[in-house]
């Protein structure tokens, strides 16, 4: 057997990991992780762990990317996007929220992901202070993290209908000072809409506080009940941060973008540059055409109102009574019937059957362990099915 070049003796010191690489996983991927595994080895798995719509992208969509790479080289683009991809989203504004939004205020990024660190960087020093919900989406908290900036929690509950609130916010910036604030409606992992007026309230409060507002609208398109409200109708102010990965059905492309005040151009073109130079090109192309496939959109739309139409006279007969069901597609349900024990109950639904499902504990540090989160996004076969096995499951 032939020796490496070098082999680094036992007593040798190894460096080590940094402690800023020490965050918690996204649990709903360690889920996904493990469902793929069991369903290599011949499990019949039915996946609600991963918002993911279970939909191809709309046939332009697909068209519009094989015609581009037909067309030869794929290049870099301009850091903040192409051109035709940045007056579509503007655009899209104007249609949708009958807002006037400058092309030029429009960056693209490696989908909502890649833009929320490249806003927190452009926006909040290192050792800053951002308010989160509580319950809320944890990649918030472990990027934050990552970047040396406290996620401070502001408690969701009844009284808001577990939806972030003004009075909240100014409560907590009171204790302590924040720097800025995330809004996120519907919501992840609840599916709740903040109502127009309380979005209002929001972005004049962090005005007339001096704090950033970032409003993460990833599930716009996706309400049934009630009148989602983007926070750029409220403040010029507001950082907005959308992706084309839940309505449009483009999770694997990774196309995403911001609206942002313009002083905030130049600092997130360097920090675009120079962390990726720029979105993938046949991405950016293939996502100009989602915005004409809308007819098909509204379709799948209708699929998920099926799918949460079923889990709402379902899940609490059995039990597991969900919050809010306003948008996205997710069901956040108590299970203090069963377990007090959010990350034993989804293991034990996985193995016994054959359900790959998100303990709160991903979403709530704190009450989590009484919550678990399905995801509707699949079809609606998939979806009867997961009703049956926890009929059969739960007795």
């Amino acid at each position: 057997m032939r020796c490496l070049p070098f082999c680094r003796n036992a007593d040798m010191p190894q460096p080590q990991p940094s402690t800023r690489s020490n965050i918690p996983s996204f649990i709903a991927m360690d889920v996904m992780r493990e469902a793929k595994t069991l369903a290599r080895e011949g499990a019949d798995i039915v996946h609600l762990e991963v918002g993911e719509p279970g939909a191809a992208p709309p046939r332009a969509v697909r068209e519009a990317a094989i015609a581009a790479l037909s067309g030869g080289r794929v290049a870099y683009t301009e850091a903040l996007g192409i051109p035709a991809l940045r007056e579509a989203i503007a655009r899209n504004y104007r249609e949708r929220y009958d807002l006037a939004v400058d092309p030029a205020r429009v960056v693209v990024t490696t989908g909502s992901s890649g833009g929320f660190v490249l806003a927190f960087l452009a926006m909040i020093e290192h050792g800053g202070r951002i308010g989160i919900p509580n319950p809320g989406y944890p990649a918030y908290r472990n990027i934050l993290q990552a970047l040396g900036i406290e996620a401070v929690e502001i408690e969701t509950g009844p009284q808001s209908r577990f939806a972030l609130s003004a009075a909240a916010i100014e409560a907590a910036h009171a204790e302590k000072k924040l720097d800025a604030v995330l809004l996120m409606s519907p919501a992840n992992p609840t599916g709740v809409l903040t109502p127009a007026a309380e979005v209002k309230r929001i972005a004049e409060t962090c005005a007339r506080l001096g704090i950033w507002l970032i409003s993460d609208e990833i599930y716009h398109g996706l309400t049934y009940e009630g009148e989602e409200a983007s926070a750029l109708s409220h403040s010029d102010d507001a950082v907005i941060v959308n992706s084309f990965s839940k309505y449009y059905c483009m999770t694997g492309w990774r196309v995403g973008w911001l609206v942002v005040p313009e002083r905030l151009l130049r600092p997130i073109e360097c920090l675009q540059q120079n962390l990726s130079i720029s979105v993938p090109y046949l991405s950016q192309i293939a996502a100009v055409a989602a915005f004409g496939a809308r007819d098909d959109l509204e379709a799948i739309k209708a699929g998920y109102a099926r799918n949460r139409a079923i889990l709402m006279e379902n899940l609490p007969r059995l039990g597991l009574t969900p919050l809010p069901m306003d948008g996205a597609f997710y069901a956040y349900c108590g299970i203090a019937k069963y377990s007090n024990d959010s990350m034993e109950f989804s293991r034990r639904a996985l193995r016994e059957a054959g359900l790959a499902i998100t303990p709160g504990l991903d979403f709530d540090r704190i009450n989590g362990q009484g919550f678990v989160r399905l995801s509707y996004a699949g079809s609606e076969v998939d979806i009867v099915k997961a009703v049956e096995r926890l009929k059969a499951w739960l007795g």
